[in-house]
């Protein structure tokens, strides 16, 4: 079987996780990457690529031009949209968390995956640890009661200013959709996939209260979500940016009946306790977890085998349903709808 022949759109430092771990796969070749950085595309084909590998600074071009048995798209959340080349062409294609701050043209780009029956992955690569499935198996028979859990980190400082890389989009409401959109996307999906989509959200946000921020920084200094399920469980998500004399983190806890799973780190290692405490378990997070999870999306492109992607692109929409109606909430004050 002939290698498979992948191109990137967005090639930054995110992207670099993926490109770097499939520059390693034997049966991969990196045929074309695509990115508005002239010196990015020059690194990445002089590090990564090989001799057939062409660069572009058009998405479109690519795909015209290139035979690709896959795509990844790897954009700021403001960005996307050349998911729909993959779509036209009939491509299978893996997006990068969110996959969207536009739900409308997200549903869109869905639509079309379906239509045509295309493999898809999404960005989510905690759903691919052994210790987040152990922890779903367990669930399924003991139903979560209440999660907990978010990302606290610092608070975006420099002087980039809009358009100069991630440190210039990720402070940007408009552009990244806010920390809780951005980055605490992971926990929700984590928490749709262990727990159940929500079906109400209520977000109270923190504004003004940052010192020395970025000149164009204008997210939430810190939100609290609260959320609803079918079947009246409840959780409570937060990010935050001021953590700047430590002690922030990533935590997911999630309490059940005879189950409680205590997560901590951005790696995911958990502490699993049963029966009142008179069992535990810890199972470390890996480390090598984006070459697992793209692995795991080539070997689906080459085998047909979909139970191998553990996020789809309809996962990515759910994940996104969800942070946006906090966004909304924020608007209107109250509580709001996820499917609103």
């Amino acid at each position: 079987m002939a290698n498979t022949r992948v191109g990137f759109v967005g090639c930054g430092g995110m992207a670099e996780n993926h490109i770097k771990a499939l520059a390693e796969h034997p049966e991969v070749d990196l045929v074309a990457f695509c990115d508005l950085n002239p010196e990015r595309l020059e690194y990445v084909r002089n590090t990564y690529g090989g001799p057939q590998t062409q660069t572009f600074s058009d998405a479109q071009e690519m795909f015209q031009r290139v035979e690709l048995d896959a795509a990844y798209f790897v954009l700021p959340p403001f960005a996307h949209g050349p998911e729909f080349l993959a779509v036209e062409a009939g491509i299978p294609f893996f997006v990068e968390k969110p996959v969207d701050l536009d739900l409308k043209r997200a549903l869109e780009i869905q639509a079309g995956a379906k239509e045509k029956g295309l493999l898809t992955a999404a960005g989510y690569m905690n759903r691919y640890r052994q210790g987040v499935q152990k922890v779903r198996e367990l669930l399924q028979e003991d139903p979560a009661i209440l999660t907990l859990g978010g990302w606290i980190g610092r608070t975006p400082r420099g002087r980039r200013q809009p358009g100069a890389g991630i440190g210039s989009w990720w402070p940007v409401k408009e552009r990244s959709g806010g920390q809780f959109h951005e980055q605490v996307t992971h926990t929700v999906d984590l928490v749709n996939w262990l727990v159940g989509l929500p079906v109400e959200v209520h977000a109270y946000g923190a504004r003004g209260l940052n010192r020395g921020t970025a000149p164009h920084y204008n997210i939430e200094d810190a939100m609290v979500v609260n959320l609803r399920f079918p079947n009246n469980a409840v959780a409570n998500l937060w990010s935050s940016c001021s953590s700047n004399g430590g002690g922030g983190g990533v935590s997911l806890s999630v309490y059940a009946n005879e189950t409680t799973a205590l997560f901590t780190g951005w790696e995911h290692s958990v502490r699993i306790l049963r029966e009142g405490g008179q069992s535990e378990e810890r199972i470390p997070g890996e480390p090598d977890i984006f070459k697992i999870e793209s692995y795991a999306f080539i070997q689906a492109v080459r085998t047909g085998d979909r139970s191998l992607v553990k996020a789809t692109y309809d996962d990515g929409v759910n994940a996104i349903r969800v942070t946006l109606a906090a966004n909304r909430s924020l608007e209107v004050g109250g509580p709001v709808l996820v499917n609103e």
